[in-house]
């Protein structure tokens, strides 16, 4: 009898070992995401709540740049982004050799003519200084919002890729200045007026109805921004996750409560 309760004591403890060390190996899921500082991370805050109810933890990691968070995807520092325009991924994609994929919308952003020293497009003075966002996309983004404030003509056909060199027509002979996007709403008090995109209008500060002198429409393609992956996790549970909490009513409901329309959910 001793005997056979001291083999059934052997083989408890490797038992009970086993058991515990396979609770302690339990992994908890978690994806990191890069976001710009601002609205974008803020609404991945809001979404990471919802997801944490499902199991999932999401670390929200911040940028100050337009470039960082889409190489820290490629180069898997990240599982996933939200920041940008399909154009935008687009062109990283071909400059950088890249396959990075959008996996869903996110929200709507316009960009806008900002300026603090006028009200409107018309009381811009002949040869007043204008910045523009100084990466490939929001470049010509920028100067197309300008072709449609009336203030300057653009090459038929330079579309969202146009510089500076498409302007065929600058009846004020403005002066346009290429700046980092980050830098712009700094520099409204040495500028005339800049466009600006809404994530670095809200980080800034700014108010778009006082600031505002002209706004892109509503329905204006580069304002719908974009869930980025890689196409190696695109299909992933933990970013299938993320994606259903980012389109949850809950973040659809923070985002009318936080930003009173300004900013607006794009699915």
């Amino acid at each position: 009898m001793q005997k056979r309760q001291l083999l059934k004591a052997f083989v408890a403890v490797p038992l009970l070992s086993a058991l515990a060390l396979s609770g302690c190996s339990k992994k908890e899921t978690v994806v990191k995401v890069g976001a710009t500082a601002g609205p974008h991370a803020e609404v991945v805050e809001a979404a990471a709540k919802e997801a944490a109810k499902d199991g999932l933890k999401v670390q929200v990691v911040e940028f100050s740049d337009y470039l960082g968070p889409d190489k820290a995807l490629a180069e898997k520092s990240l599982d996933l982004n939200v920041y940008q325009h399909e154009p935008f991924l687009k062109n990283f994609n071909a400059n950088q050799k890249t396959d990075l994929v959008s996996v869903g919308p996110a929200i709507l952003m316009r960009m806008g003519i900002y300026s603090n020293k006028v009200k409107s497009p018309a009381e811009l003075r002949n040869g007043a200084l204008i910045g523009i966002p100084n990466d490939p996309t929001n470049g010509g983004r920028g100067l197309q919002l300008l072709e449609a404030a009336g203030l300057i003509k653009l090459r038929e056909g330079a579309g969202f890729k146009a510089t500076v060199a498409d302007v065929v027509d600058n009846p004020k002979k403005l002066v346009l200045k290429e700046l980092e996007a980050a830098q712009l709403p700094r520099s409204l008090d040495d500028l005339d007026a800049a466009a600006i995109t809404m994530n670095y209008v809200m980080s800034a500060g700014l108010d778009p109805s006082k600031q505002g002198i002209f706004l892109e429409g509503k329905d204006a393609p580069l304002a719908v921004m974009v869930i980025a992956a890689r196409p190696d996790n695109k299909d992933s549970e933990a970013v299938k996750k993320f994606v259903k909490a980012y389109h949850s009513e809950a973040v659809k409901k923070f985002i009318a409560d936080k930003y009173k329309g300004t900013i607006v959910p794009a699915w």
